[in-house]
């Protein structure tokens, strides 16, 4: 019996594995996933999904995101706000990624660490301003949207948030990043100051 069963599951293990083709933005987009307690790996990976879905052409709109398009000006405005989201997430991993290499004090007692620090500020940089790009994108995606806001798709009602809050003012990621960098920049300054009598 112990036989037959392990032949039986080594013939399962030889049999090929079924498996799908990721082609569309909707697929990348599924893959993008947020857990408890994220590493620097997690926001790469998540940032390499949501690009891949950025460059994929949308699925038919049977397997869309919402599930109330009825006819293409629905598909549009689904499309529009689909990329201003894509574009909203990755700005949000890139500056929880940049958080990550980010001071948000400069104390004295970190001065034997002053070159390694300057050097994870310059990465925190980086990150803020790579965000930066996306708001540019995010903004012109959700001003496209917001002409066809007559069309309600209440599954996504988050996005069509999102899309109002950018139009409304409420939602701008661009003074919240500068703010970020005007901050980096004063606790990069503070490190630069530090010397060998600092501590």
């Amino acid at each position: 019996m112990k036989r037959a069963l392990a032949s039986a599951l080594l013939l399962l293990a030889a049999l090929p594995a079924h498996t799908y083709k990721i082609l569309y933005a909707e697929q990348y987009y599924k893959l993008y996933h947020g857990n408890f307690y994220m590493y620097p790996q997690d926001y790469l990976e998540n940032i390499w999904y949501l690009e891949r879905s950025l460059a994929s052409d949308f699925a038919n709109p049977l397997n869309a995101l919402s599930r109330l398009i009825e006819d293409p000006i629905d598909h549009e405005r689904y499309r529009y706000l689909f990329l201003m989201h894509v574009n909203l997430e990755l700005i949000r991993q890139y500056r929880l990624l940049g958080s990550r290499y980010d001071k948000q004090n400069a104390y004295y007692f970190n001065a034997p660490w002053r070159s390694s620090t300057l050097a994870s500020l310059r990465y925190a940089e980086s990150y803020y301003r790579a965000a930066l790009y996306y708001w540019e994108e995010a903004l012109a995606w959700s001003h496209k949207a917001w002409r066809l806001r007559r069309i309600d798709l209440s599954d996504i009602a988050s996005w069509q948030n999102e899309n109002f809050r950018i139009e409304t003012g409420d939602l701008d990621y661009r003074a919240i990043l500068e703010s970020d960098l005007q901050k980096l920049s004063l606790i990069r300054a503070q490190f630069e100051a530090m010397n060998a009598g600092t501590y």
